[in-house]
């Protein structure tokens, strides 16, 4: 049967079994007093295909959340990554918001007053139970709009193999990075060192230098601090030590996409880079042996590495602000956080959840990732300015390392940018 068609009937059934109590569900329902409702979630799709779309995942969790919320029906829409904010931005435009969204952005919705707030959906034991680095990243203006739905990590990623034969250690320091690159090409490794900074995902490939240089986007009170003299003199290391060296491979490091610089560590072609845990997946399926280490800085680990998180938030449009509520504190019980982050190989953002996966030896291998995210730093997601500044680093960061090319005049670019689309906020 189709699983619309049996979600119909178990409401339907559900309905007729408890007319006794319309009152009552009417009366702890929508802002709007209805009776019966229908949420609509748009979420993103995690998956590769068909047989591993987050629309199953989705399905699971309305199933199990209509037959214990009788009264409310939840009708999900998946999209590709490419496609869910655009879709999202235009069913608002359209007048038309979804209940409930899981994006990557939510900033400018709730700058426009379009969202509720955390505290005016969930319960207080779910609102608590977030990470507090993520629940930060989700303020805007002192209140919590972005819910965290799930969360990576980066770390450095080493071919065991490669480096084995070449008789070297794991890199600790920029300087280890730069010699074990140089022992790489030396032996023949085709990419002793892949830096994306191509268009796909540049802005976080940049982010875990600029961390690992000592700088980052914003200083510690949140305003940008894109050319700041560290993060000048991150990139300046990058272009003379790194590519004007040739180790980093026989493409320009502003043409190198992200998943082009996976495929070909997953191949064996490349000898470190920046990785999270679905390319640990990955090349380990291929017969890739990886090493993982915190981000080397200039004089040992980087002590925050970058994190990475997506949001669910809450739509004011339809008035439908308790039953989403209950709906978000049934998504984030234990049992559903823990299920999608086995899925895809992500982190929970929850801290009843992340104990678990600290505790089961079956996830070991995304221990280290775990560790390192709270004490990780995000995008400045709070900023409806970071699309926009997003975008500038995408399109110009590279031109920074090329021969060449000028570092600090790159980064001032982009900053004079961010603070023109900030000052338009």
């Amino acid at each position: 049967m189709d699983r619309a068609v049996q979600r119909r009937l178990v409401g339907l059934t559900a309905a007729v079994a408890a007319l006794g109590m319309t009152a009552a569900l009417s009366g702890c329902g929508s802002d709007k007093g209805s009776g019966d409702v229908t949420l609509r979630l748009v979420a993103a799709d995690y998956g590769t295909g068909a047989d591993d779309s987050s629309k199953k995942y989705w399905d699971d969790v309305t199933g199990k959340f209509e037959k214990a919320n009788p009264g409310i029906r939840v009708e999900v829409t998946v999209h590709s990554w490419k496609d869910v904010d655009r879709e999202v931005a235009r069913m608002v435009k359209d007048g038309r918001a979804p209940d409930i969204a899981q994006i990557g952005a939510y900033a400018d919705y709730a700058k426009a007053g379009e969202l509720y707030a955390a505290d005016e959906m969930v319960a207080i034991r779910t609102a608590s139970n977030f990470l507090p680095s993520l629940a930060d990243a989700g303020e805007v203006g002192g209140s919590v709009y972005g819910l965290p739905f799930v969360a990576s990590t980066r770390l450095l990623f080493y071919n065991k193999g490669l480096f084995a034969e070449a008789g070297l250690k794991a890199p600790q320091t920029w300087d280890d990075i730069r010699s074990d690159a140089a022992a790489l090409g030396r032996r023949g490794v085709t990419t002793p060192f892949a830096l994306p900074l191509g268009q796909e995902e540049s802005q976080a490939e940049t982010l875990m230098w600029l961390l690992s240089g000592g700088g980052g986007y914003t200083d510690e009170v949140g305003n940008y601090a894109i050319d700041s003299p560290a993060n000048i003199a991150t990139l300046t290391w990058l272009k003379d030590k790194l590519v004007g060296k040739g180790l980093t491979g026989p493409v320009a490091p502003g043409k190198l996409d992200r998943q082009k610089a996976f495929d070909a560590f997953t191949e064996g072609e490349v000898g470190m880079l920046n990785g999270h845990p679905t390319l640990m997946r990955e090349a380990e399926k291929k017969g890739i042996e990886v090493g993982m280490v915190p981000l080397p800085g200039i004089d040992g680990p980087t002590e925050g590495s970058m994190g990475v998180a997506d949001w669910m938030m809450g739509f004011k449009q339809n008035g439908h602000r308790t039953e989403i509520g209950r709906f978000l504190d049934f998504a984030y019980g234990d049992a559903n956080v823990l299920d999608f982050a086995d899925r895809y190989d992500l982190l929970p953002v929850t801290s009843s959840a992340s104990a678990a996966m600290e505790a089961d030896s079956k996830h070991e291998p995304l221990h280290a990732f775990l560790s390192a995210l709270p004490n990780s730093q995000l995008y400045p997601f709070g900023k409806t300015s970071w699309a926009r500044t997003s975008e500038a680093v995408k399109e110009k960061i590279g031109s920074a390392v090329e021969p060449g090319g000028n570092p600090e005049r790159v980064l001032t670019d982009i900053a004079t940018q961010a603070l023109q689309a900030e000052s338009a906020e």
